[in-house]
């Protein structure tokens, strides 16, 4: 499932910027959702993650100034991001896991990352 990152840019620290990620084709059984960033030289990390129900979890660097949200009809995720930070920089990815089976199995899909940056 193709996913189309858009939103990124650069920003001075206390501003805002809001990420958008699309399943770019028809996809079905979509449960878990999340957002993910790698700043540089650092690793991976999970910023933030919604279920299908509406349940959502975030990292503790961006409680209280990051919010996650989904349109379930559109298949598309959404990070609202605010008062930025210098450490907030990095590529951000999404991921959208997709129900394989009656039985659990999943995989996930990733999207291409979309770069963040916040100057001082």
């Amino acid at each position: 499932v193709p996913l189309q990152a858009s939103g990124g840019g650069s920003v001075q620290a206390g501003g805002s910027l809001k990420l958008s990620c699309a399943a770019t084709g028809t996809v079905f059984n979509i449960i878990g959702m999340s957002w993910f960033r790698q700043a540089p030289g650092k690793e991976r990390e999970l910023v933030a993650s919604i279920t299908n129900s509406g349940s959502t979890n975030y990292g503790d660097s961006v409680k209280g100034r990051f919010t996650i949200s989904r349109d379930n009809a559109k298949n598309t995720l959404y990070l609202q991001m605010s008062s930025l930070k210098p450490e907030d920089t990095g590529v951000y990815y999404c991921v959208f896991g997709r129900l394989l089976s009656p039985d659990g199995a999943s995989t996930n899909y990733w999207g291409q990352g979309t770069l963040v940056t916040v100057s001082s």
